[in-house]
């Protein structure tokens, strides 16, 4: 996955990082074997590769729908809500193929890279082939994305999603139909059988979801987060109204309160957007332990809503953050819109400390990873230097770089100890034609 000095022991100094009792200055990273050996402030450089301006741990997306990407200034025309968006999205899924998936994700997840994003949570759904047809090998969406993170340099949480029903309505759940067949496995059993065959690595953990209780009835909740026991369970949760309103006229419950109801809320269980809850659902959460993934320039893209992060936070919701479909990859920004979204919600500044909002860009354990995002012995040697001299960031306190620095201030960024992004460049090479490459076929 990473570079071959990632296995052999090494050194890096950096003027300014961010460590997990705050900013320090002067700071030296030893390495063996991809994990962090020692983290020592006021040292010396000592021979030590530099880092520029200051250190920051690896940033975590934990939501990511990678095909989404080709959408990106392309559907600004569409006026309307989050559906009539998502028939553009229908559109793009139905042109990929495994080859083109892999060419897509793989520039997707070295954009996300040259972010500073050093592990995705890719909320996976499109398994199949036109008309739902298997393809010969099951899986061949998913292992295209497997194949694409460790390309890419990055970590990869695959969050297979079970997808059942192509909607719900106030009468009830509606079949799949058009591209939606490509999404579905039939039942629990048949999702089960397909999911279970996945093989994870060090690098790549095999997690699972729940579409969302538009997709996935009641009556499978419950046998759906059975199968996937022990692994991170990802599902969208009240993203928009009208999901709420069918959900209560059909089942008498909010989304929170049926997947609580059917025992699918718990410590493994992230939910994602979590932007129209009520304050039950926000303190079912919190109860549960579970986690909340807020995409917030997703959700003022597609016109979505301000979800309520502060009350889970402080109900004990560990919040993290996505990027989703893609109209931004720059986890800084989502990290900064966090509060911002809240002080314009509020009327109030300082809604989150720093400390706060670079836990939430770091969430690595939502994905699989507990001992990732923070910059300690023992931890995963992931290191992100951003720049302080740019026109961005000059004259920034070290210690509030986030509220300055942008996804075009990485320089550099290690993934295991291994060295994915140099002075801003991926290893990969040309990202942008990359992108490019893998984009405008879909649209011809």
């Amino acid at each position: 996955m990473a570079e071959a000095d990632g296995a052999k022991p090494q050194s890096w100094f950096a003027d300014h990082a961010l460590l997990p009792e705050g900013h320090a200055r002067d700071v030296l990273f030893q390495i063996s074997d991809g994990r962090f050996t020692a983290v020592t402030p006021n040292a010396s450089p000592a021979g030590a590769g530099r880092l520029p301006g200051i250190a920051l741990p690896g940033f975590a997306n934990v939501h990511s729908h990678a095909f989404h990407r080709a959408l990106r200034g392309r559907a600004q025309d569409s006026d309307g809500t989050f559906w009539s968006w998502r028939e553009r999205m229908y559109a793009v899924a139905e042109r990929l193929t495994p080859d083109r998936y892999l060419e897509l994700a793989r520039a997707t997840y070295a954009e996300m890279a040259l972010a500073g994003i050093t592990a995705v949570g890719e909320f996976h759904y499109l398994h199949h082939g036109p008309g739902g047809v298997p393809y010969a090998d099951p899986n061949a969406m998913g292992e295209a994305l497997l194949q694409a993170a460790r390309e890419a340099g990055v970590r990869i949480a695959l969050l297979d999603a079970c997808y059942l029903a192509g909607g719900l309505t106030g009468s009830g759940h509606t079949p799949l139909e058009g591209v939606q067949l490509r999404f579905g496995d039939g039942d629990v059993d048949g999702w089960a059988g397909r999911f279970t065959r996945l093989a994870g690595s060090d690098t790549a953990v095999i997690g699972a979801a729940l579409h969302s209780v538009r997709a996935v009835p009641a009556a499978s909740i419950r046998s759906a987060s059975a199968a996937a026991a022990g692994v991170p369970l990802h599902v969208h949760v009240s993203e928009q109204p009208a999901e709420n309103e069918v959900c209560r006229a059909f089942y008498g419950y909010t989304p929170a309160a049926l997947l609580q109801h059917e025992g699918a809320l718990s410590r493994r269980t992230t939910a994602v957007h979590a932007t129209h809850l009520s304050q039950d659902d926000v303190a079912l959460l919190g109860g549960a332990s579970a986690q909340a993934c807020l995409c917030p320039t997703t959700e003022r893209d597609l016109a979505d809503g301000i979800g309520p992060a502060l009350q889970l936070h402080e109900a004990g919701v560990r919040v993290s953050l996505g990027s989703d479909q893609h109209a931004v990859i720059d986890l800084l920004e989502e990290a900064r819109a966090l509060e911002m979204d809240q002080r314009l919600a509020s009327g109030r500044r300082g809604r989150f400390t720093p400390g706060e909002l670079l836990a939430a860009l770091t969430r690595h354990e939502a994905l699989g990873f507990p001992e990732a995002g923070r910059l300690a012995v023992g931890e995963r040697a992931d290191l992100v230097g951003v720049r302080l001299d740019s026109p961005r960031t000059a004259g920034s306190d070290p210690a509030q770089v986030l509220f300055s620095a942008t996804a075009a201030d990485v320089d550099i960024v290690l993934v295991d100890g291994g060295v994915v992004v140099r002075e801003g460049r991926h290893r990969l090479g040309d990202i942008g034609r990359a992108l490019q490459a893998a984009i405008e076929p879909l649209w011809r």
